[in-house]
């Protein structure tokens, strides 16, 4: 059974969350710290690339390839994640993408 838009954002936004309860325990330099933000980002992406094109495109345009790239940087490549550039992400495009996404609960 496929999951909803609305229930997909609703995943983006608990794992958003998560990600902001694990930065109030801590720095983001703190290596569990960075582990817990890096995953809960990329599962917050992950949930918004299974909503359907037409809500991707509606929301996040442009964005979406850079969007997805971030999280397969993280998931393929976690070795190599520089924690300056997820660290950036986080302060400067995670609040527009939270917007974004509760701007979509109400309109759904």
């Amino acid at each position: 059974m496929s999951r909803t838009d609305e229930e997909l954002v609703r995943d983006a936004l608990d794992h958003i969350e998560m990600l902001n309860h694990h930065l109030s325990q801590g720095s983001i330099e703190e290596p569990i710290i960075s582990d817990a933000v890096c995953m809960r980002l990329s599962a917050s992406i992950e949930s918004i690339s299974q909503t359907s094109a037409e809500f991707r495109n509606r929301y996040f345009a442009e964005q979406w390839h850079l969007m997805k790239a971030t999280r397969n940087l993280i998931s393929h490549g976690y070795l190599f994640v520089d924690n300056e550039v997820i660290r950036d992400t986080v302060a400067k495009d995670l609040p527009g993408l939270e917007a974004k996404l509760r701007t979509a609960l109400t309109e759904f």
